[in-house]
């Protein structure tokens, strides 16, 4: 029979460092629940303004809560980490933050976006917009092999920023364990995100995360990988999607493109503002790779859910 154990939002850290001291030792087989802070680190709030954005120090942002030890890990083992549930969410923020995000070179003004956070299963982005809300961890992984601190900002082989989106309830991650003890932390949870994150920010939101731990002894992966429960459905496919494609000679240039095509077609055709377009593409349009065997000739697809709209 598991323990459930809470970890507190407090217990909260910056960088991957093997020697940050676990605050909690999980048996095989324990669930427990995590507080997490939302990714500015406590520095936007409900009644947060664009000022807010511009003076936000990125030494504090995207703490994970953590780390937990897990009685019997060691390196060359893989850890399952089985996502159960989610607490309340009240509120939420999408930013585009000056010097960050795709289309950075673009978009030199700040813009803050305040959620509501309803229990009915949508956010209101404008009127006549709404975003289906499915939580799930921005950033989760394990402590490095390496000695010294490392950024949680982007992914890593130890999992790190993935933003993974289908990361929901249900799903489960599979981990390479790197160090004794494995040494787990959780946090930037979200409300809701598009595939790419292409502003920079999704719908940032504190939130509890229960999540199960499995460990499977000898078993050794080089990063992580998942399971999924099935079907995998995008949102809106009853209504279908508007999709725009772009072409470059890098996956990055066809990403720009697509997405830039996307928010023409947004100001365009349901009247949002250049900055308005470019949040909803990043917590709502999906990217995919269309065509990478045609080197230097990439395609990158953007897929609008027409379902957004009433």
């Amino acid at each position: 029979m598991s323990r459930q154990h809470t970890i507190h939002k407090h217990h909260h850290h910056f960088t991957w460092d093997n020697k940050i001291p676990p605050i909690y030792e999980a048996e095989n087989g324990d669930s427990i629940w995590i507080e997490t802070i939302d990714s500015s680190g406590g520095q936007l709030s409900t009644h947060s303004t664009i000022q807010d954005v511009k003076n936000m120090d990125f030494n504090k942002v995207n703490p994970v809560s953590g780390p937990v030890y897990i009685k019997g890990a060691k390196p060359g083992d893989t850890l399952e980490v089985e996502v159960q549930d989610f607490g309340s969410r009240s509120w939420g923020w999408t930013a585009i933050i000056p010097g960050f995000g795709l289309l950075q070179e673009e978009f030199n003004d700040p813009f803050l976006k305040i959620w509501e956070l309803s229990n009915d299963g949508h956010a209101e982005f404008l009127h006549g917009i709404e975003v289906p809300v499915h939580p799930f961890p921005g950033t989760i992984g394990v402590a490095l092999p390496e000695p010294g601190a490392y950024s949680v900002v982007p992914p890593r082989k130890n999992g790190g920023n993935m933003d993974v989106r289908h990361l929901t309830k249900g799903a489960k991650l599979y981990l390479p364990v790197w160090v004794e003890g494995a040494l787990f932390s959780v946090g930037d949870t979200h409300a809701a995100q598009g595939d790419g994150e292409v502003c920079g920010t999704a719908i940032e939101a504190p939130m509890d995360i229960q999540v199960k731990f499995r460990l499977h002894k000898n078993k050794t992966i080089a990063e992580p990988q998942m399971y999924i429960p099935g079907p995998l459905k995008s949102e809106g496919d009853e209504r279908g999607f508007h999709v725009t494609t772009g072409y470059g000679e890098s996956l990055m240039d066809a990403s720009k493109k697509a997405v830039s095509y996307m928010i023409e077609h947004l100001t365009r055709e349901y009247g949002l503002k250049d900055a308005e377009a470019y949040a909803l593409c990043s917590v709502a349009v999906d990217l995919k790779i269309g065509e990478i065997v045609d080197v230097p000739h990439f395609l990158v697809t953007a897929f609008l859910p027409k379902s957004l709209f009433n």
